[in-house]
């Protein structure tokens, strides 16, 4: 059957799973809310390290709707806030998770190049013009990966090890209760079904998704991102743009662009950040303390009140952007101002340099990116303050993990693996927060 074309459109790679289709069940000992990088890392790794516990992944759409799926696929060391105490070597953890899990990603870790319109290295292979010269500045650990089959990958590992993976099935609330409450509706061939699942313990991986849900509301600010890729291009066109390196890239300075080749020879080109969406909270079940998701955040936008004054780093920002357009219909690549975006930037990429004049563009999609305080990801125990009566204590059998700012391709895999040895109490959460 056909797929109907997504809104924020599609990127140059596929997630090849589909999970096997099961009943939903009554009570478990993990429920994992969203089918990402995160979700699917810990549901894998919490089956390989306690096989006896019950684990279920809880997708509200496809795996990888979101960020995990629609990213560029560009592997970074460190959080966007840097190495942050107690944090490892993230690059090397990463490999060590594909590695385990026998997931063949393409993983390549040639470096990346810092690039600048001031204080170039002295041999800059590149040489752009945007907004002035754009020549690399330095070289920083990290590489590029198929987000595809890093999702797949990861999806086969859990399923495999005993995790149940259930797409289409949105968590409305989450009750506070002994044990927890998960209100979830599924849409099984256009057939809903709503259930009650009982869980000893949640981890809320939905990212840029349910802010409601996860509590982060207040506490971080959803992005969307545009990205576009080309037609293959010939040894002498990579050599004449400075890429015969294969290395990724990102800009250090305002207007910001970032982007890395593909295995076809085609380069993925991304920039541009824009409010996202946001919608309306869904009806909270009466009963035990509780917290309602609105699960379509990213697909409506009500922008008052939101933005946070002075939040967003300047190198992301869009001289002159004015998000009208988005109010009504929501975010989709296709129409409107989503769509001048896009065209802009497949203006700017044609004239970086002249071998690029005439490329064919093959893909364009958009997708979201959570901004946090001090970019650093939040990686806690849940506290409901805002949602939950007076005095209501922390839970300590709900987590959260979501905000990588741009760095989740790698990261959020390897805090995955940090977040299963937390709810089973074998390691101590960060200390970064």
């Amino acid at each position: 059957m056909r797929r109907k074309a997504h809104p924020w459109g599609a990127p140059p790679w596929t997630v090849d799973f589909r999970p096997a289709p099961r009943a939903l069940p009554d009570h478990v000992d993990f429920a994992i809310v969203g089918g990402g990088f995160t979700g699917l890392s810990a549901a894998a790794w919490l089956r390989r390290f306690a096989p006896g516990q019950s684990v279920l992944v809880l997708e509200g759409a496809s795996l990888g709707d979101g960020a995990s799926g629609r990213t560029g696929g560009m592997a970074l060391a460190e959080t966007a806030a840097g190495k942050l105490p107690g944090l490892g070597d993230v690059l090397a953890g990463y490999k060590k998770i594909l590695r385990a899990f026998r997931i063949d990603a393409r993983l390549k870790l040639p470096g990346v190049s810092e690039l600048s319109r001031s204080s170039p290295a002295k041999h800059s292979p590149i040489s752009w013009s945007d907004s002035g010269e754009l020549k690399v500045v330095r070289l920083v650990p990290g590489g590029s990966v198929d987000p595809g089959k890093v999702l797949a990958g990861l999806a086969r590992a859990a399923e495999k090890a005993g995790a149940q993976i259930v797409e289409h099935a949105s968590v409305r609330a989450l009750d506070f209760s002994n044990p927890l409450r998960l209100h979830v509706r599924r849409n099984l061939r256009g057939r809903i079904q709503q259930k009650e699942i009982r869980a000893e313990q949640v981890l809320l991986a939905t990212n840029a998704y349910s802010l409601e849900l996860s509590g982060l509301r207040a506490a971080a600010e959803p992005k969307l991102t545009f990205a576009l890729a080309t037609a293959p291009l010939s040894a002498a066109q990579l050599k004449a743009i400075g890429l015969s390196s294969r290395r990724p890239f990102y800009t250090l300075d305002f207007p910001y662009l970032w982007g890395r080749l593909l295995e076809s020879n085609g380069v993925i080109f991304g920039s541009g950040l824009v409010p996202a969406p946001m919608g309306m909270p869904f009806r909270v079940p009466t009963g035990a303390p509780s917290i309602e998701n609105g699960a379509h955040d990213l697909r409506r936008f009500t922008p008052k009140g939101f933005t946070t004054k002075g939040f967003t780093p300047k190198r992301f920002a869009i001289k002159g952007f004015t998000p009208k357009g988005f109010a009504l219909k929501g975010y989709d690549v296709r129409r409107g101002e989503a769509a001048e975006r896009l065209r802009w930037l497949e203006n700017r990429v044609r004239h970086l340099h002249p071998a690029l004049a005439s490329v064919r563009i093959t893909h364009r999609w958009g997708g979201p990116i959570l901004f946090t305080e001090g970019m650093r990801p939040i990686f806690r125990r849940f506290t409901p303050k805002e949602f939950a009566p007076k005095g209501h204590p922390r839970s300590k059998r709900v987590m959260v993990l979501a905000g990588y700012n741009g760095h989740g391709v790698a990261l959020s895999v390897y805090l995955g693996k940090w977040a299963a040895e937390a709810l089973l109490a074998r390691r101590p959460l960060p200390p970064w927060h």
